[in-house]
């Protein structure tokens, strides 16, 4: 049986030490609690144990658990968005962390101007090079962010996203995420209007205190508060 409450108490135990350790404020690190195969019984659980802010990857999964959750939390969506499917979530998102092509900032900024809504979202980065990962190249981000900046004024770029190789390499995990960092550091310094490097998302249930100790604010953990799930679970 997973302790929800318990797991919780741990891991920002945990959060605690990692930004003691680099001289960090814990309390500016947000814990992002990924539901993905989560049943409402148990996010709702966590909501009660002090959780703000939740990330589903699939936006219909997302929509079904805001009927019957609402607004008590902040609702990130973390997976990958197609086109087709930013209707069912543009009223309901705090942040869209997988911003990562012009169709996709085309689609959010026509839904979200319909509704005069200002979506935040981060620019998802493929620092790693794996194929197997979405997100921009490092040499594509500032463009890209240049051209949301300059034609999708109800898109407001709030920060990076990446993800790092599943790797027993722990300099190799650290590597791609001081590259997010260092990259987050020189758009900041452009001054580019509409964009902030506010927010760093990286860094998940087996990753998170490297992340943490590179500079991350918002880590997406799932499996450490929920337990292992079931992902062949349509």
């Amino acid at each position: 049986m997973v302790n929800i409450k318990e797991n919780l108490s741990s891991i920002r135990s945990n959060i605690k030490n990692c930004s003691t350790k680099v001289n960090r404020n814990s309390e500016k690190i947000k814990l992002l609690a990924v539901t993905k195969n989560v049943d409402v019984d148990a996010v709702l659980e966590a909501i009660e144990s002090g959780v703000t802010d939740v990330g589903e990857n699939k936006p219909q999964e997302l929509a079904r658990k805001y009927e019957i959750i609402g607004d008590k939390v902040n609702w990130h969506l973390i997976g990958s968005l197609q086109t087709n499917k930013v209707k069912y979530i543009i009223d309901k998102v705090y942040m869209i962390h997988s911003l990562d092509r012009q169709a996709l900032g085309e689609e959010i900024q026509k839904r979200a101007e319909k509704i005069n809504k200002t979506i935040n979202c981060l620019v998802q980065v493929n620092i790693s090079k794996e194929e197997s990962k979405h997100g921009l190249e490092e040499k594509d981000v500032l463009d890209f962010i240049k051209h949301v900046s300059s034609n999708y004024k109800n898109i407001k770029i709030k920060g990076l996203m990446t993800m790092a190789p599943f790797s027993e390499d722990e300099e190799e995990v650290r590597k791609v995420f001081k590259g997010l960092k260092q990259l987050s550091i020189a758009i900041d310094k452009m001054n580019i209007h509409n964009v902030s490097m506010e927010f760093l998302s990286m860094g998940m249930s087996n990753d998170y205190e490297i992340a943490i100790e590179e500079g991350s604010n918002i880590v997406r953990i799932g499996t450490s508060i929920f337990g292992e799930r079931n992902y062949n679970k349509q």
